[in-house]
């Protein structure tokens, strides 16, 4: 750790410095109203993000009269400048109306000019001069002091370029960044550090962060204060940076406004005559009140956090919300969830991130009024967070993009306790383990199966084009469409499904819903579990023998097994139909699960460390053994017959479970494979072959080398590859193919630190794919990381560690966002004693 005598001295001294020196938007804004308005984005901006792309050209005047200057400065080449031009003219600007403006203090890797002759035009008129007939200034993403530097003199007050863009912002013109760019808007600016240094309550003024440290302390600078209500902070929970945005409110934030954490891809638009702030995107704002909390020693207390969505506003002047109408209903007295949340301590625990954990596990679950994480370095110095719902703390849910479910969170508090985490191994502790006594069923499938299928990982969105062309694309240009409602609890998936389809070009007449379900719908007037005996009904199955493309919505998956299978688990005559088209050459499709049914091993509940510690049950309790429990087994539709299926995988941490049913019941030379929200895995029958599509990723677990049995008694190891859009497996040769946009980190990666190990919801690139993509695959400093999953003394590590064998693979997609895929890194899982203690 730093020495915290001396940061304090060096906190002092430049404390000092900056009471000297007035902000940059002090000297420039003054008495006088802003007309111009801001889009802050958290970085990884998708060109196909048209709401980002579309409220920023509305704002700088429309297609007709935008005009556009893009600030290269933050980045280390113009290949992010020249990204967002294409971007803008995609969106409908005219080229002449989109400029990269020559303003950098440094040289760009990727030109033959030398760009640092650049910093003197920061103070020519006739640069100035230029900016002042623009209606948008844009700040690419890179080093936020780059910027800083070309535009702020040496000794911190203005150049001319940056005197123009104050000038046009105040007058009308919209300014916007992403990352870097997004950094620079606050007077306080966030230059680096995470998490565990800013709970540390360490800052730093110049940069002397050191790789060897798994912690980072908190660099300060002066940003350009084009935002005047507080600081910001961004790639938010995707790095986990509430730590050191709480340390940096709790120093600087003395005029009682909010803090803003913007998550990638979204946006906070500023309107400085309504002084509103709204957000825009694909993910949230948090939005942090540190107005009553207090630093208690090297613990904090009553840190105020709000997590804010897409149409959600806040009000500077009075610092209320106002909640987006898409999310009407309130889950504050109505949660639908009812479970025993585990503490958030590892890569085993559902949700990832802060705010989807603190949704599905604490705001939306009745059973729950306060839930744990950690956070700490290998020597398991850190802090024990606690997020507590008071009279205050609301919860807001609604759907969005089709069926993803969207929440937002206002005032949950925080409260941060100094730890240190210890571990022991101990083979003995899960001596109670209970082995599968479920039966494999008998596979009949026919390996001249012509059809395809298509296996959402759940919350597919509407927009998602790549899954649903896919769809459409193999079901043929005249195909005949069924839906399935069984899996749901009403018929409004089926529905949106449908109008889904019809969005894509498929002729409304083509699509039906099938009457088959085991169970009455609600919001409806017929009672939908009398067509149980439809399953067996000749003119159904006649009718299905007529499609081209069957879907299974999403809900429980035992709901379709009961529908399609009869009590004797013999095939209803409609799973003849289906298995009759499907060999001949229709495409099978479904999410969550409607991907679950489709291997002969279907799992249907349970969860990742409860799998691990306690085995599998032979009783099933509906929907609520979704988010823990025990394993629990039936027998699937079968349709894929080359390893294990399961889906909301990354996002609910189900690794744990899919291995141990691996263990317990895969087929040797197969796979298993989890599937991500808003992805699916493709497989073609006639090729043989796996392909991914989507936003996110497939998981594929390999334990042709574990003996059966619990997967911790194993003596050999467990190989686990993640793959992503445009990645293919050949299921005869077993051989993966990348997409060829992504090249290898092997011995060209990009970063070297040393990686604290993952111990929950503030672990930086918290879901499992990322952590191993960013802190080992990617880092050189690195070949083994861990990963701790407990609850009270009992719990298990995790190591992941690379061999020879082991690859990783980058590139960017949809703009510059990064896109990680890797093979064959290895884990090994220990069950451990914990032990927690103050300090």
């Amino acid at each position: 750790m730093y020495n915290r005598k001396w940061l304090l001295t060096v906190f002092v001294t430049v404390l000092t410095f900056l009471s000297l020196v007035p902000s940059v938007s002090a000297i420039k804004s003054g008495e006088e109203s802003i007309k111009g308005n801001l889009v802050i984005v958290g970085g990884a901006l998708g060109s196909s993000n048209s709401e980002v792309y579309k409220e920023f050209i509305s704002l700088a005047g429309g297609k007709e009269k935008a005009r556009i200057g893009i600030v290269p400065a933050a980045s280390g080449s113009l290949k992010s400048s020249h990204q967002f031009k294409e971007d803008m003219i995609t969106y409908g600007l005219d080229p002449s109306d989109v400029e990269i403006l020559e303003l950098s203090n440094h040289d760009f890797k990727d030109t033959e000019t030398n760009e640092r002759k650049w910093k003197s035009n920061a103070q020519k008129n006739q640069t100035a001069n230029h900016i002042q007939q623009l209606t948008g200034i844009w700040f690419v993403g890179g080093d936020q002091l780059k910027i800083t530097d070309t535009l702020l003199k040496p000794n911190g007050k203005t150049t001319k370029a940056l005197d123009a863009i104050w000038d046009i912002y105040q007058d009308g013109a919209v300014l916007g960044g992403t990352s870097a760019g997004a950094a620079i808007m606050s007077d306080v600016m966030i230059t680096g550090g995470d998490s565990l240094g800013g709970f540390d309550q360490s800052f730093i003024y110049e940069d002397i962060s050191s790789p060897d440290e798994e912690s980072v302390p908190v660099f300060i600078e002066k940003g350009l204060g084009f935002f005047q209500w507080g600081i910001v902070d961004q790639h938010f929970n995707e790095r986990s940076r509430l730590g050191r945005l709480a340390a940096t409110a709790l120093k600087y934030e003395n005029q009682g406004n909010y803090a803003y954490g913007i998550d990638e891809d979204t946006a906070m638009v500023v309107s400085n005559k309504k002084q509103t702030i709204e957000v825009i995107g694909r993910s949230t704002v948090t939005v942090l009140d540190v107005s009553h909390a207090a630093i208690e020693g090297e613990g904090i207390k009553g840190l105020d956090l709000s997590y804010l969505s897409e149409g959600d506003q806040v009000n500077v002047q009075d610092k209320s919300f106002q909640i987006d109408e898409a999310r009407d209903l309130e889950t504050t007295g109505y949660e639908y969830f009812n479970f025993d949340p585990l503490p958030a301590t590892g890569v085993l625990t559902s949700y990832g991130t802060l705010p989807n954990y603190l949704s599905y596990s604490l705001v939306d679950n009745a059973s729950a009024d306060k839930v744990e994480s950690y956070l700490y370095d290998s020597t398991g110095e850190g802090y024990e967070l606690t997020f507590e719902q008071t009279s205050d703390t609301k919860g807001y849910w609604g759907y969005e993009d089709g069926q993803k479910d969207s929440y937002s969170i206002t005032h949950v508090t925080m409260n941060v306790t100094p730890v240190n985490v210890q571990f022991k191994d101990n083979e003995e502790l899960f001596e109670d383990y209970q082995p599968s006594q479920f039966t494999m069923p008998d596979s009949s499938f026919n390996t001249d199966t012509k059809g395809s299928l298509i296996m959402a990982g759940g919350a597919l969105g509407s927009s998602n084009a790549e899954v649903y062309e896919a769809f459409i694309s193999r079901a043929g240009e005249d195909g005949k469409y069924g839906i399935i409602p069984a899996a749901s609890s009403s018929l409004k998936s089926s529905h949106q499904f449908r109008e889904d389809l019809i969005s894509y070009g498929v002729d409304s007449e083509k699509i039906e819903i099938l009457p088959l379900s085991n169970h009455d719908f609600k919001n409806t007037e017929e009672d939908e579990s009398q067509w149980l005996k439809n399953r067996n009904d000749e003119g159904l199955a006649k009718q299905v023998g007529s499609y081209d493309a069957i879907w299974f919505v999403g809900g429980d998956q035992t709901n379709i097994t009961a529908a399609l299978l009869n009590d004797d688990g013999s095939y209803s005559k409609v799973l003849e139909s289906l298995w009759t088209i499907y060999e001949e050459g229709a495409v099978l499709g479904g999410t969550s699960a409607g991907a679950a049914i489709m291997s002969d091993v279907m799992i249907a509940g349970g969860g990742s460390f409860d799998t691990l510690s306690k085995g599998f049950t032979k009783t099933y309790d509906s929907m609520s053994q979704q988010e823990g429990g025990p394993a629990y087994l039936e027998k699937g539709l079968g349709f894929f017959p080359y390893g294990i299926i399961d889906q909301h995988f990354d996002n609910k941490a189900r690794i744990g479970r899919l291995i141990a049913t691996d263990a317990a019941h895969g087929e040797k030379d197969e796979y298993s494979y989890g599937i991500d929200e808003d992805t699916a895995l493709i497989l073609d029958n006639k090729e043989k072959s796996l392909k991914v599509v989507g936003r996110a990723g497939v998981s594929v677990i390999d334990l042709n080398a574990q003996e059966e049995g619990a997967v911790w008694k194993g003596d050999e190891d467990i190989r686990l590859s993640w793959l992503t859009s445009g990645d293919q497996l050949n299921l005869d040769t077993k051989k993966f193919t990348i997409s060829d946009h992504k090249v290898t980190t092997t011995d060209y990666e990009y970063f070297d630190y040393e990686a604290a190990p993952h111990s929950g919801v503030l672990t930086p690139h918290a879901e499992l794919n990322k952590y191993l993509s960013y802190a080992l695959l990617d880092n050189a400093r690195e070949n083994q990381v861990k990963s701790y999953s407990f609850n009270k003394e009992k719990g298990f590590e995790l190591t992941f560690r690379e061999e020879e064998d082991t690859e990783g693979f980058w590139g960017y997609k949809d703009g510059n966002k990064d896109d990680y895929s890797f093979l064959n890194v290895y884990l090994d899982i220990q069950p451990v004693e914990v032990s927690i203690q103050n300090r």
